[in-house]
């Protein structure tokens, strides 16, 4: 009887060695973004891309976190009316940052697919809002949520949808009183599809 206690435990902890034998691969990303700002007049999807770095530390062949920079170009299509004539013109408003992200991947028993989610520190880079205009605070918070599949070489293929969590200009998030007040707070949202690739190392 302890032969076989002994012989259960010594499996056991070869068990729980195996799945939390650590992976560390770094790797790259890319791809395009549909990115659009929230209470922003009546402005459309402005169309852009990301790209960045990222390094895949798996614990097992269920959880991954990934820590991310990646350079995005993001923004909005609007249009700006002049009062003289009545005509309007399209303009295309930017907001690029470099992304600092942590995202944690869930993978799912027996397969590629994985469903992602994690927050991500974005700092402003450049912009080309009018001077006469509000200029674009700095540094803004995200979080992003989205799925994926991994294939056995490294390729991933993932969707993502990264919501923005502090106003562009800077409100404090302070109620002045008026009922519209939050809906006239600005956030970057935006729609990502792409690829990355991970290298294997020894």
């Amino acid at each position: 009887m302890k032969k076989l206690i002994l012989i259960a435990v010594v499996f056991l902890v070869g068990i729980l060695n195996t799945q939390a034998q650590v992976t560390v691969s770094p790797g790259i990303r890319g791809g395009l973004n549909i990115s659009n700002l929230t209470n922003f007049g009546s402005s459309d999807a402005k169309t852009d891309f990301y790209v960045g770095g990222l390094v895949a530390i798996r614990f097992n062949k269920y959880f991954t976190l990934q820590p991310e920079l990646t350079y995005t170009r993001q923004g909005a299509e609007a249009r700006e009316y002049s009062y003289e004539s009545f005509r309007s013109n399209k303009v295309t408003y930017e907001l690029n940052y470099v992304s600092l992200g942590a995202v944690a991947k869930f993978h799912f028993a027996g397969g590629g697919f994985h469903i992602l989610g994690g927050p991500s520190v974005d700092f402003k880079t450049s912009d080309n809002f009018p001077s006469y205009d509000y200029n674009p605070v700095g540094v803004d918070v995200a979080f992003v949520a989205g799925l994926g599949y991994t294939l056995p070489n490294g390729l991933t293929f993932e969707a993502r949808f990264k919501q923005g969590l502090i106003d562009i200009y800077g409100y404090d998030g302070i109620d002045n009183g008026y009922d519209d007040y939050y809906d006239n707070i600005i956030l970057n949202n935006v729609f990502q599809i792409g690829i990355s690739y991970t290298f294997k190392v020894k």
